[in-house]
């Protein structure tokens, strides 16, 4: 995990050459439906084996080059429990370029809560803003069809990806996740400025013991 500080001014056109074009995606969803290990194993290339919940946001970026273009992926894990979320909303959703939604295969309950998550992001994002749809947790019996999820991705204009944060033979599947997002991005005028990466260090991240995978 990486917090950014603000830049000085006068580093501002040396920060943006090293990381060229800086988008900010936002991963959502509810509760254990395994966002952070979602971003950690995109970020680090590997599971985290004991995650901790998420209490407030947790916040990693990833370079690539597209294109042999720079770009950073700014990742914001948002928590999912409602006490911490409302409190955030302002924050997660402030300047986002793309938005991952994240459910849990085997669990029922986090896919019919996407609608939630999907209303509350309407409220606060443009309506044009690249969205993705993950089932994460695949390597577990499954609760949740593809067949239902890839009529609810096509019936909100999403693409499907389902995958398994855990499994080391599914860390093709999910850099495929953020690459295609990375595509979608790159050629967007609209991304952060260096003097935008700023993240409160009160909400940040704070942790509880918690398995999240």
């Amino acid at each position: 995990m990486a917090t950014a500080n603000e830049p000085t001014s006068s580093s501002n056109h040396e920060f943006l050459n090293k990381q060229g074009k800086i988008f900010k995606v936002i991963v959502i969803g509810d509760s254990n439906v395994g966002k952070t290990t979602l971003t950690y194993r995109f970020c680090e290339g590997k599971f985290l084996d004991l995650a901790e919940a998420t209490i407030g946001v947790d916040f990693r970026s990833r370079s690539l080059n597209i294109d042999e273009e720079d770009i950073t992926l700014q990742l914001w894990d948002t928590a999912g429990q409602e006490r911490y979320r409302m409190s955030m909303i302002r924050h997660y959703y402030r300047n986002t370029h793309a938005i991952v939604f994240v459910y849990d295969v085997a669990n029922k309950a986090s896919f019919e809560s996407l609608n939630k998550w999907i209303e509350e992001s309407n409220k606060h994002c443009l309506p044009d803003v690249p969205r993705i749809l993950v089932g994460n947790k695949c390597d577990r019996p499954a609760a949740v069809s593809t067949n239902a999820a890839q009529q609810f991705a096509d019936q909100h204009n999403m693409a499907l990806f389902e995958t398994s944060a855990r499994l080391d033979s599914q860390c093709d599947n999910v850099e495929a996740i953020f690459l295609t997002l990375a595509h979608k991005l790159k050629n967007q005028k609209s991304f952060l400025p260096p003097t935008s990466i700023k993240v409160d260090a009160r909400n940040a991240r704070q942790n509880k013991s918690s398995w999240c995978c």
